[in-house]
């Protein structure tokens, strides 16, 4: 366990200010990689210096996580849009269609089949070859920044909604996009490819609304205590 897992855990509350001493304790680690860890989470945005000196656990309004999730969207679609235009290693294109395949068949069962756990690793690998598919260093370690926000990872929110019909038919228009995204990268057409992403991106932004209107979904994800309602 680290840093960042305790703020998704929910052990800090809003505003509260993170002691390097308590934090290397509680973690079993010396003061200098507990630092760190703290400085790398300033950058990524999960936690905010303080005039006093330190770190607090920062707090999120919703357009915060909205933007963060439309960001991604427009992250994602330019790696796609470049992806199609430059071309893509062979080799990598047919990784991502077997991860492809291997998720129809994880989606396409009766709702009480789901293996979620399964969807849940082929989802973040998939994501994780999109955003490899342009090339480009300089996106992919943008994408993967800006996914490192609580709220806009891929994944965000999958375990707490497993149970919920209306998530599971989400998945479907989801693994619709999947591959919409990845046959317009094969086919070299890099608007659709673009546009298919962004559209994609979104669907997380339905997930956000549902979360947050359902109390019983909210108290199985602790980290939602980061947002300012």
């Amino acid at each position: 366990m680290g840093v960042r897992d305790l703020l998704y855990a929910g052990v800090y509350q809003p505003g509260e200010r993170l002691s390097e001493i308590a934090l290397s304790e509680k973690l079993g680690l010396s003061r200098t990689p507990t630092r760190a860890a703290l400085a790398r989470l300033e950058q990524e945005g999960l936690v905010e210096q303080i005039p006093s000196g330190g770190y607090a656990v920062r707090t999120f309004s919703k357009n915060d996580i909205v933007d963060a999730i439309e960001l991604r969207g427009v992250l994602e679609g330019t790696s796609v849009r470049l992806a199609a235009e430059r071309g893509v290693d062979s080799a990598l294109m047919t990784q991502i269609f077997e991860i492809l395949d291997r998720l129809d068949g994880i989606v396409d069962v009766p709702a009480k089949d789901l293996d979620f756990e399964a969807y849940h690793e082929c989802n973040a690998v998939f994501h994780d070859l999109l955003k490899s598919l342009s090339g480009s260093r300089v996106i992919h370690q943008e994408v993967e920044r800006v996914s490192n926000l609580p709220f806009a990872d891929p994944s965000a929110f999958l375990t707490a909604q497993v149970d919920f019909p209306e998530f599971r038919a989400s998945l479907l228009v989801g693994q619709s996009h999947h591959r919409g995204i990845v046959e317009a990268v094969a086919k070299r057409e890099g608007a659709r490819a673009e546009a298919l992403a962004r559209e994609h991106a979104r669907l997380a932004l339905q997930n956000l609304d549902y979360v947050m209107k359902n109390q019983s979904i909210r108290q199985r994800i602790p980290v939602l205590s980061l947002i300012d309602n």
